[in-house]
This record gives C-alpha cells, structure tokens and sequence, in this order.
C-alpha cells in the first residue's frame, strides 16, 4: 500500500460514519442526487456553537475534504456536476477540495469546468434570519442549539416561518440539481442550517446535541417531479430514508 493511500485511509476515519453508510442507500446511479453538507474540520473554540466565520480548516480538515471527494467518486459511479456554497473561506475551501480530491479519480469530468458559485441561502444572516439585530440576542443566549429549537417552533423575532425558510433552500438546491445520469452536486454549507433544514422536513419540533450535524457530515437529496412546487423529495440522513410532499409541506406553514 501507497504512503499516499494510507493517508487517504487515514483521512476518511475522520469522516462521520453516517456518511460512508449513506451512500449504500443511495439510488441507482441513474438517479442525480445532491449533497448539502457540512464543512470539513475547523478550528475548534469552546462557545456553545457560537463559532466565528473567520475559522478556518485544520490540515485534517483539508485532508478530510479532499479524501471525501475521493471517496464518492470512486464509490457511488457519479460525476460532479455543479456546486454551490456559503461564502464563508472554510466552506469554499471544503468545495474546491472536494473537487479536486473527485478530479484526482476522473479528472475528464471533474474540477476544472466547476465553478464553486457562493449562495447568501446557505448562510446566516441570509438562510433564516430575516433581521439580524432581532435575532442575535437569541443567538447569544441560547446557543445554536436552543437557537434552532426556537427556530423550528417559529418562537424567534427576526426570523422567516420555518417552512418557508427551508423551502427557500430547498428551492435553491432544486434548481441547482444535476440533471444529467451519473450527476452530483455538491452544497456546502453550516450546522446551524443543516440542522434547521432536517428537523423541518422530518416534522421535528426539537433536537438534541446528538443529532446535531457533525463537520463533513451531510444530507443526500433528490427530487421526483418537473417542477419544484409539485416534487417529492427525497433523502438520506444517518441511515435513514426520507420523503416530503413539497405541495404539502408548503401547505403546512397556512395551517
């Protein structure tokens, strides 16, 4: 064995192993799906979630990043096709890794045509949060997890109605969908918002810390249907299968 496949081996024991389930309950290739996900491994501070966007991926990290992208090519028969991002470095830096460990499989059909497009959805103040100095209080106060337990009840000022805040995103990652056989796309993004988005649509009014996203782990979506408002969506979280009505859950936030 290579030093260099040690390392990759290496790496992807840093990888949450949900990730490496989830990709067994993956639909056939054939099917386009999209990873939302996590970053990889930051620098760590101790404040209840309350990390700033100035953190930067360890070496580990970057490592992770790159394995990861390795690792899915090489496993689930799919090409990158698209990907979008938070603006934050930490996140563009997971993308472009990500890419460039999938090129370094099948360099035809990866990295150099894909541009990593920066999304305000995929970030706070821009997911969820409609009015910053409202909602920043709470924040504070509750930390991210009380934040996103407020969050889903609909108990925060300054903030959109869950539904339509997770709508807005899922929106966002139904247009940018691959559409080809064989594609995946990636979303790069935060906990808070992962979170958030997996309480939502599995009619979750509270979590705890132990489902809280882990750094490089993700949700695999897809969508059944042309159009969004009229799709199924899909998707596969800790070794679960989920679905949703999008015409029904947009329903819900009337009631």
């Amino acid at each position: 064995m290579t030093l260099y496949a040690i390392r990759e081996i290496m790496s992807l024991n840093l990888l949450p192993e949900s990730m490496l389930r989830a990709m067994d309950l993956l639909p056939t290739a054939q099917v386009p799906v999209t990873l939302f996900t996590r970053h990889s491994l930051r620098e760590i501070v101790d404040g209840r979630g309350l990390s700033g966007y100035d953190l930067q991926l360890t070496s580990q990290g970057r490592e992770l990043a790159y394995a990861w992208g390795e690792c899915l090519i090489e496993n689930t028969d799919r090409v990158i096709q698209h990907c979008i991002s938070s603006p934050i470095q930490r996140c563009v830096d997971t993308a472009a890794l990500m890419i460039e460990g999938a090129d370094a499989v099948s360099a035809k059909n990866n990295t150099h045509h894909i541009e990593i497009i920066e999304q305000g959805l995929l970030v706070e103040p821009g997911s969820f949060v409609l009015d910053i100095k409202q909602a920043a209080p709470y924040f504070r106060e509750q930390g991210a997890l009380g934040f996103i337990n407020s969050f889903v009840n609909n108990a925060l000022p300054g903030m959109k109605h869950s539904i339509r805040g997770v709508l807005d995103v899922l929106e966002l990652i139904y247009e940018t969908h691959p559409t080809n056989n064989n594609g995946l796309s990636l979303a790069v993004s935060h906990d808070t918002i992962l979170a958030a988005i997996i309480a939502v649509i599995s009619r979750r009014t509270h979590i705890d810390q132990s489902e809280w996203p882990e750094m490089m782990e993700g949700l695999f979506v897809w969508f059944e249907g042309d159009d969004f408002a009229d799709s199924q969506l899909k998707w596969v979280w800790r070794g679960q299968l989920g679905s949703l009505s999008i015409r029904e859950f947009q329903n819900l936030q009337q009631n």
